[in-house]
């Protein structure tokens, strides 16, 4: 098969181009979430180079986020690589809710089974991964995040136990 022949069958399967107005849209909120990280992170304490406080980290990243988005907003429209929002796109709304609640739960009750259930999750039902290397995996991250974040970093993350 030529190469482009091949080309033509990989973009059959490719849901339509979106447009320069997605490219925006998606620069747009990007930049928003980009600028909240920075506000969020400024409020947490950015500390000095030599003694780095909790935001100094998140706010670099922000930074980062939001000048990659004006540079998008500025020159990305005219790209052709964005796609038309289809049935599997909910698939990134599901990963993205799934975090959601991870987040919001984890300082609840620990972090041991939110991260077992969001592993598997995202194992199971987005990666289609079969039911025993699901859970086999899901367990093995759990005890490996353990042991190396609790008990070889020593870091206090939040817990069962």
């Amino acid at each position: 098969m030529s190469e482009a022949a091949l080309r033509e069958e990989l973009a059959e399967d490719r849901p339509p181009h979106a447009g320069p107005w997605s490219q925006l849209g998606a620069a747009v909120v990007a930049a928003v979430v980009g600028i909240a990280g920075v506000i969020g992170s400024l409020a947490l304490g950015l500390g000095r180079l030599t003694q780095p406080g909790p935001g100094l980290w998140p706010f670099v990243v922000c930074v980062v986020v939001t000048v990659l988005s004006i540079i998008l907003a500025l020159v990305g429209r005219h790209g052709t690589d964005t796609e038309q929002f289809s049935r599997s796109s909910v698939q990134t709304a599901v990963a993205v809710l799934t975090l959601v609640v991870f987040a919001s739960v984890l300082p609840l009750i620990g972090f041991e089974i939110p991260s077992l259930l969001l592993t598997f999750v995202w194992l199971r039902f987005l990666g289609k991964e079969s039911w025993v290397s699901s859970v086999a995996i899901s367990v093995g991250t759990v005890v490996a995040f353990y042991v190396l974040f609790v008990l070889l970093l020593q870091i206090p993350l939040p817990r069962l136990i």
